[in-house]
């Protein structure tokens, strides 16, 4: 497994102007909204507007940062114990952080017409791996070098949870009703998260746990709106020989709705589970909230996500 699959997998984007190097670096290390990677962002460098990371005021750099799943980190250490020498030309380094011992890689590339200078880091987290790509325009490679790059990658910490308030603060819809679950997860920023009893550790599927998020479609007309929730009930993933049991339509917070409940099993230890999905129906977009239980915890289980459903509002 090499770096280039995890890199390919986050899209990098593009990078930086500001002043004068001997003064690069801002005090803290500092964590973007979401965000469970932080680091003392090179001066100039600012909390993103449309993504985790950091950029300049011109939008002309850019750091974007993501968390990859936890073995993503051993694999790319052992590709890079295996090949010291790289790939393709591109030779891996190794950096200590906070964290504990990274890889980068650094490659010219193009963004259009444009030439870039490119760096991928992947560092270790207690449940994740953390990913971090910078992209420096070639008018700007003279003040953000590869030793500042560099500089700035060793400052990168870690910290294992993001404040609830800072995730829920970051959807597009209020959630006031967490109905006891004990991990709250962004899993993508702004736009979904998930409630759980279990972790990334233990595996979600063996206890109660929800997805809520938005998708960017809808019914094309009233009539439509069985049909649309029963296509994408067919796409919630890690489900296996799933089969509806119930579909009907139902009113959500007011808006026109639609409820479809699947028998499955899911998870690596095959755990037979009930699954409710309620997809609420907007002009262009729809709600999408999954509620997944082991089956011998769906009586206890389904109070649980209906209460959450019922506090879940748009924001004014």
């Amino acid at each position: 497994m090499t770096l280039t699959r995890y890199s390919a997998a986050v899209a990098l984007i593009v990078a930086l102007t500001s002043s004068a190097f001997s003064s690069a670096f801002a005090a803290d290390p500092v964590f973007p909204p979401g965000a469970r990677v932080g680091m003392t962002p090179l001066v100039g460098l600012n909390k993103a507007r449309g993504f985790i990371g950091f950029e300049t005021e011109d939008q002309g750099v850019k750091v974007l940062i993501a968390d990859l799943p936890a073995e993503a980190y051993g694999e790319v250490a052992n590709a890079f114990k295996t090949v010291p020498g790289g790939v393709g030309g591109i030779k891996p380094e190794s950096i200590e952080t906070a964290a504990g011992l990274a890889y980068y890689t650094v490659e010219n590339g193009k963004d259009g017409a444009a030439t870039v200078r490119r760096y991928s880091m992947i560092l270790p987290g207690p449940t994740f791996s953390g990913y971090v790509a910078v992209q420096v325009p070639e008018n700007a490679a003279r003040i953000y070098t590869d030793d500042a790059v560099r500089q700035m990658f060793a400052s990168a910490v870690i910290r294992n949870e993001v404040p609830i308030e800072e995730q829920l603060g970051l959807l597009p819809f209020k959630v006031s009703e967490l109905s006891s679950f004990k991990n709250i997860r962004t899993l993508a920023p702004g736009a979904a998260i998930i409630l759980s009893d279990g972790d990334e550790k233990t595996g979600f599927e063996t206890a109660p746990f929800m997805i809520i998020g938005m998708i960017g479609s809808t019914a094309a007309s009233p009539n439509d709106r069985g049909r649309f929730a029963q296509q994408i009930a067919t796409t919630i993933p890690g489900v296996r020989d799933g089969r509806i049991t119930m579909s009907e339509p139902v009113r959500i917070d007011g808006q026109p709705g639609y409820e479809t409940r699947i028998d499955a099993t899911s998870g690596k230890d095959n755990t037979p589970v009930t699954i409710v999905q309620w997809v609420r129906f907007g002009a262009q977009t729809s709600m999408r909230i999954i509620g997944s239980s082991p089956r011998t915890d769906w009586t206890t289980a389904f109070p649980r996500f209906r209460a959450v459903r019922d506090g879940i509002h748009p924001r004014t």
